[in-house]
Order: C-alpha cells, then sequence, then structure tokens
C-alpha cells in the first residue's frame, strides 16, 4: 500500500530540513526516516530544476545544484555550425523566441535567442547554453546526467561529446558522476565504444512495456542503466532490471504522488522536474 507523507514533512522538505521526517500512513506516524534512508534515492533534475526555472537553461542547472540534486539531467543537441547545445526539443520554437530547427540555426542564431522568457520574465534573457559551457561549470559540484537527443539527426555527435569529455579527463571512472544516455540505443552502443569507461544508458518509452529479460541482457551488454518512462515501472521490471545487473532512473516525477510511488517500487533513482518531492519519502516496513 502506498503511503504518503505529511504535510509537514513536505514543508520541510522545501525547506531543506536535514533531520528526521515523520511518514505517515492514514494520518498517523509509522517511522522516522533517517538521513541516511531520505539519501538513498538518487535525484536527478530533470533539464536542470525544470519545476522552478526555465528547462535547459545555466539558472535551471544551477538551480537544481542549489537544491541539493545528486544530479543535474541535460539535453543535448547539434547546431548547423557543429556546435554542441543543451535544448530539449529538435526545434527552438517552444523554449525561446524563435522559430527553426536546431540543426538548420548556427550557434550564432541561436545564441541571439532569449530562452527564459517563456518561463518567466524573472529569466529573461537567458541563453541556450553550449555543452562545454554546462559541464565547466558543473563538473565536480554535481553529477551530470548527459541525454544524446536525437542523434540520428547530428552525424558524429558521439565522438564530439566523447572529445569535450576526454579534453577535460572527464571520460576516467569517476564514481558515476558522469553518465550518457539516449533513445537511441544504437548512438549508445557507439558512445559506450568511444568512452568505456563511463556508465551509459538506454531510455525506452511506453513501448517497452513487455521487456523480456533475453533484452534486458542485451541492453546490459553495452547499458549500466535501464530508464523507462514512469508509467511502465513495476515491481517485476525493476526486479528484473537489477537482475540484469542494472541500475533504473525513471522519468518524469512531476507530482510528490509519483515520487511516492516510485519511492514504493524500490527504484535506483527519480529523474524529476521538481527535486524537492524526492529527498523525503515513507519506509516500507520490512
Amino acid at each position: 500500500m502506498k503511503r504518503i507523507v505529511t504535510i509537514l514533512a513536505v514543508s520541510l522538505a522545501a525547506a531543506s530540513f536535514s533531520g528526521p521526517v515523520l511518514a505517515a500512513e492514514h494520518g498517523e506516524v509509522s517511522k522516522v526516516i533517517s538521513k541516511q534512508e531520505q539519501q538513498k534515492m538518487v535525484n536527478v533534475a530533470h533539464r536542470g530544476a525544470s519545476g522552478h526555472a526555465p528547462e535547459n537553461t545555466m539558472g535551471a542547472f544551477q538551480k537544481g545544484f542549489e537544491m541539493k540534486a545528486d544530479y543535474i539531467e541535460i539535453d543535448v543537441q547539434m547546431t548547423k555550425d557543429g556546435e554542441l547545445v543543451v535544448i530539449h526539443d529538435t526545434t527552438v520554437d517552444r523554449t525561446t523566441n524563435g522559430t527553426g530547427k536546431v540543426g538548420s540555426l548556427t550557434f550564432e542564431e541561436i545564441r541571439q535567442l532569449d530562452a527564459g522568457s517563456w518561463f518567466s520574465e524573472s529569466y529573461a534573457g537567458e541563453k541556450v547554453p553550449t555543452f562545454e559551457e554546462v559541464i565547466d561549470a558543473f563538473r565536480g559540484k554535481v553529477g551530470i546526467l548527459i541525454e544524446l537527443k536525437a542523434p540520428e539527426l547530428y552525424p558524429g555527435m558521439e565522438k564530439k561529446i566523447a572529445d569535450a569529455l576526454m579534453e577535460r579527463n572527464m571520460h576516467l571512472s569517476n564514481n558515476g558522476k558522469v553518465i550518457l544516455q539516449s533513445f537511441n540505443h544504437e548512438s549508445m552502443k557507439k558512445s559506450k565504444e568511444l568512452l568505456p569507461n563511463l556508465p551509459h544508458g538506454v531510455l525506452v518509452g511506453a513501448g517497452w512495456k513487455n521487456v523480456t529479460e533475453e533484452q534486458l541482457a542485451q541492453f546490459a551488454a553495452y547499458a549500466d542503466y535501464f530508464n523507462p518512462t514512469m508509467s511502465i515501472v513495476t515491481d517485476e521490471l525493476v526486479s528484473d532490471v537489477h537482475e540484469a545487473e542494472m541500475k533504473i532512473y525513471p522519468y518524469t516525477s512531476r507530482t510528490q504522488e509519483q515520487a511516492l510511488r516510485l519511492f514504493d517500487l524500490n527504484v535506483d533513482g527519480i529523474i524529476t522536474d521538481y527535486t524537492e518531492h524526492v529527498y523525503y519519502h515513507p519506509v516500507k516496513n520490512n
């Protein structure tokens, strides 16, 4: 049965309270949650703290860092002139004041766009950052989950990303503080060959609801993470992923209830727009 965190616990979470928290079921306290137990869940700030700041901007990544996320998740694409930029959609229409495909615009054209005003006037003037700007600003401060977005549109993208990481010695084993992932699984195979010491993940949508143990074993040959849409996550799937010796970080939690459901399913991490939902969670009775 799901447990519901009290309003008090949630408000304390938003205030970054670091002491023990009470979990409740039907309004009754069931157990005190220790700080160690709170820290078991890996907290991934989706496109930065995108519930609080415009996604995939330096403001969102800084907010995610300040809110003590374990990772910031970033989406990487490539401009017409070969610059790696951090933006989610394959067009600039939704998150900037411009129009057009990312791959059809030069870096200078994209750099002139306002990537913050759509979210809030307080973020007016935010720019689409480059991949190198993000990793230079946050490496060593917070984990970075790098999603290769639509790499089939950008030949050579895997090598460009690998080169940027190797130039900074970020290609070495570093306790999983750099992870690469993509919905394009062939791209992940290429990336794993270029960056064998870094963990990689496969992203999957609802069509993988009935993934088999054999398919998971095939993914495990080159991937360390199986990261599905949260709608298909079940106890059985989590168990099968773990049996295949991979971890599971579902996406994208946007409510406290969704986060609590994922906690109850014993996933390894949660990709979320609201990092504050992931700090405090109920504890199952053993």
